[in-house]
């Protein structure tokens, strides 16, 4: 069978699109080339916005168009959320957020059989953490390890905890174990991810935190080094950076879920932090990881959101001096409060709101970068292009230096210079 996987969304689908990849694989298939027909057209979609949802469904119907004799396989968030919509539009294998092995098996079955199958469960009835293998389909550079899965927050905008149910965490002897073997294949990164990993383990006997989780497999990672996915400030205590730092292998790199830089826009989302109790997790974090990039997430324009809320999360952006910030309009999805709150903004107003706060962002991400030339940095590189390593530091910086062959290393570079989103070195070891 020859398959094409799209996959929308966060790293937590990207992971599981990778096991699922490596499953179709082991049972014998393979990618289909560039331009060739498709046996099987697998979309993993996403649901945190309703643009989300529409890209889902514009791929779904892209893909089913340039392959229309492949069998359409669709799982993922928004098929969770709204099966009836994707089965319109040509989903023969519908699956939901779980249950990833079966639905392979499935998509299998439907191209050798002919015969579909719909199977949507319900979120809140998962227990366990569904065991996928981790790894990475390309190369034996960057591995993620899947540690969560679920969420309760219940923030007003978002409907992830409805579509992926309650949490789930893997136990730390698999954690250990699936490390061990990742070590042992010889990747050189593991990133740790989830859909809210700030709760590992609340579920679990004992109820670990994220701290031993990531202490036990930091004991046996060898020389991989460890990144961590998306934190909730909530985790962000003395004790869990004064841990961590005290590994030696976790990257200076922390993305933040901000969402909002003022107390009253935050507080009518649901989050459980305010400005002050976040710009105290950056004091830690650059405290016990000197020179530490921080990125984050922003949501602009959410309802109610007045000129002087937005200039006051503006004034914190710059205050909080982020590397990086993923700046998103506020898109309505319905089924959440915050659908159904009043003062619902226009959609020039977000779009202005968001540029404004991403330009702000990129002026601090460039003085960080700028404040990189002439430091030491550890760089994995990963790719090479006209004769150029390119690579990311610890702190998630693109560096390129002037030799080739490196891919797979792991190497100190002094930083010359600072060339748009690209720092470039020389390599001193």
């Amino acid at each position: 069978m020859k398959y094409l996987i799209a996959t929308l969304g966060c790293k937590v689908n990207q992971y599981e699109t990778q096991a699922m990849e490596a499953r179709l694989r082991a049972d014998g298939h393979l990618p289909a080339s560039p331009g060739e027909p498709a046996d099987a057209v697998i979309v993993n979609t996403c649901a945190v916005t309703a643009e989300s949802g529409r890209k889902s469904r514009q791929t779904i119907r892209r893909l089913k168009e340039e392959n229309p004799d492949a069998v359409v396989a669709v799982c993922g968030c928004y098929a969770q959320l709204s099966p009836e919509e994707n089965a319109e539009i040509g989903a023969q294998v519908l699956f939901g957020s779980g249950d990833r092995i079966a639905f392979v098996k499935a998509v299998e079955r439907a191209v050798e059989e002919g015969t579909g199958l719909q199977n949507i469960d319900r979120p809140f009835s998962r227990k366990v953490l569904e065991p996928l293998p981790a790894g990475a389909v390309a190369g034996r550079i960057r591995a993620m390890l899947k540690i969560q899965d679920g969420c309760r927050n219940f923030c007003t905008y978002c409907i992830i905890p409805y579509v992926r149910g309650s949490l789930r965490s893997m136990p730390i002897p698999q954690a250990i174990e699936e490390t061990e073997r990742l070590r042992d294949e010889g990747f050189r990164e593991l990133v740790l991810t989830g859909i809210e990993v700030a709760s590992y383990g609340e579920d679990l006997p004992g109820k670990p935190g994220l701290a031993d989780v990531i202490e036990s497999v930091a004991s046996v990672s060898g020389d991989m080094r460890l990144r961590l996915g998306s934190l909730e400030p909530t985790v962000i205590t003395e004790d869990f950076c004064r841990r961590l730092a005290a590994t030696g292998k976790v990257c200076r790199h922390f993305h933040l879920s901000l969402q909002s830089g003022c107390d009253r826009t935050l507080k009518a989302m649901n989050r459980k932090y305010d400005t002050a109790f976040f710009y105290h997790c950056t004091e830690l974090l650059r405290h016990y990881f000197p020179g530490c990039a921080l990125t984050g997430d922003l949501i602009a324009g959410f309802p109610g959101e007045t000129e002087e809320d937005h200039a006051e999360t503006l004034t914190f952006i710059e205050r909080c001096a982020f590397s990086e910030l993923h700046v998103f309009p506020y898109s309505r999805r319905p089924g959440t409060p915050a659908d159904r709150l009043p003062g619902q903004l226009t959609a020039a107003l977000k779009a202005r709101r968001a540029h404004e706060a991403k330009a702000l962002s990129e002026k601090t991400g460039a003085d960080y970068r700028a404040a990189a030339v002439g430091t030491v940095l550890p760089v994995l590189f990963e790719t090479e292009e006209n004769g150029e390593s390119i690579g990311h530091s610890d702190t998630y910086l693109h560096v390129k230096v002037p030799v080739s062959s490196l891919r797979g290393s792991l190497r100190s570079v002094r930083i010359l210079s600072a060339e748009g989103e690209f720092l470039c070195g020389e390599l001193l070891s």
